[in-house]
């Protein structure tokens, strides 16, 4: 069968490469595509806008795609699987209802709490000066949320009153209208994907990712530095419970609302020192860069799995099947990146990192005549399978370390935590521009 894949990342460079690996598919066609998808057997790229519904809905048709896979969250939250669903054609991915649980940080609250979900309490602002009034009152630390998408940079966590209010004052001049304030809550961040298909779900192996560009989570919020998969944090009995307060009563609430969610449910979650799990936020799709940590443990072909959530069939598939390993990505970025970075720097080195047996997910890439040149602020993401976390470091390591491009740059310190204390990887700080304790507003990457 042929298959459809919306979006340029590293995410969506992962799905396609996963896909192919089953004999039911035959061709995928990533729309637009990148230089790694491009590279790939059995996939072509077509360049199309991501936000050109109508030209999408009718070459699909045309190629008699039998699944429409929607990466990333804008156009979900703009509504393009309404629209080809509308045209008959077979969708993973929310419809724009559904796609508001990212799409809208008030709205997914309100969810959450008509839910019974555990997480921060927090109040919601279409009046700056009253979200500052609230802030002084509530003192800090505390988080300011942008209401609308932004590539995972608009959330601030502020150490002061001060630092909170700047921030609501920054998220207002980028033109959002909507500020959601909450409680800062401590403990360690993992996050957990759900596929759901309206009825039931099934969750994926958890994983836990690096936002800050700076080692130790210092430095600006990107979308993300690197991740590892499983987490050990979440044992199975956190997960039952994960699953039993969270996910569940979720599900139902969206039933409750007549919104027929078929995708992926991403929980932020935050686990506290006493182990109870809360939701930090949710995401309408696969979390980059944690897909290419967990799509490589998969043993389940993702195509039976992604069709049988598109057909509301979830309940009817056989547990999901994962290889007994640890997997560890990390992100090689553009310098200056998550702020102004330069582009079409000449890449090297990709087979010889290949030929330690890791996988090389582009991002921000393009194909040329003589290799692939850069794009974008995250550019390839190198992950590398392991019998244990200390092996798939090294060889993840390893392997980036023969990856060049002008200004490259990567965190030293992914997985740290899991990492055996008496091997750790030597230091490489980020540039000065970025050793900042605080996020700030970031522009949006390109990926």
């Amino acid at each position: 069968m042929k298959v459809l894949v919306v979006g340029n990342g590293g995410r969506e460079h992962a799905i396609a490469w996963k896909l192919a690996q089953s004999d039911k598919i035959n061709r995928i066609i990533c729309v637009p595509g990148n230089g790694g998808t491009a590279s790939l057997d059995k996939c072509q790229n077509m360049p199309m806008r991501i936000d050109d519904f109508e030209g999408i809905a009718r070459f699909a048709a045309v190629q008699g795609v039998s699944l429409v896979i929607i990466g990333p969250e804008a156009p979900l939250a703009e509504g393009l699987a309404d629209y080809l669903l509308a045209q008959n054609l077979p969708v993973f991915g929310p419809t724009q209802a559904g796609a508001q649980i990212e799409s809208s940080k008030s709205w997914a609250k309100a969810l959450m709490e008509d839910a019974g979900v555990p997480t921060a309490k927090g109040e919601t602002f279409t009046d700056a000066e009253k979200a500052k009034t609230y802030i002084q009152k509530q003192g800090a630390p505390i988080v300011v949320k942008a209401d609308g998408l932004a590539s995972g940079k608009g959330v601030i966590v502020a150490q002061t009153p001060q630092e909170a209010k700047t921030a609501v004052d920054t998220l207002w001049d980028k033109g959002f209208r909507k500020i959601v304030v909450e409680e800062f809550l401590s403990g360690e961040e993992v996050s957990v994907f759900a596929i759901a298909d309206g009825i039931t779900f099934r969750t994926l192996l958890p994983a836990q990712d690096h936002k800050r560009i700076g080692e130790g989570d210092t430095g600006l919020n990107t979308g993300g530095m690197g991740a590892y998969a499983p987490a050990p944090i979440v044992t199975p009995e956190l997960m039952a419970q994960i699953e039993e307060q969270i996910f569940r009563p979720i599900v139902s609430a969206l039933k409750r609302k007549d919104i027929d969610y078929r995708g992926v449910l991403y929980a932020g979650l935050i686990v506290a020192p006493t182990g109870e799990p809360k939701v930090l936020e949710f995401n309408c799709r696969f979390g980059d860069p944690e897909t290419q940590a967990i799509l490589p443990l998969l043993e389940t072909p993702l195509d039976r799995l992604l069709m049988a959530c598109a057909q509301q069939k979830l309940a009817d598939l056989p547990p999901l099947e994962w290889k007994a390993e640890k997997a560890v990505c990390i992100v090689a970025a553009s310098a200056g990146y998550p702020e102004d970075y330069q582009k079409g720097k000449a890449i090297a080195g990709i087979p010889a990192a290949e030929e330690l047996e890791a996988l090389v997910f582009h991002a921000g890439t393009k194909k040329k005549s003589e290799g692939f040149a850069t794009t974008g602020g995250r550019v390839l993401g190198v992950t590398a399978l392991g019998e244990d976390f200390d092996g798939a470091i090294a060889t993840s390591y390893q392997a980036i370390e023969r990856i060049e491009f002008e200004g490259i740059y990567y965190r030293r310190d992914i997985a740290n935590r899991v990492r055996p204390q008496s091997n750790p990887v030597p230091a490489n700080p980020a540039p000065d521009t970025h050793n900042e304790t605080e996020d700030v507003w970031a522009e949006k990457e390109e990926e």
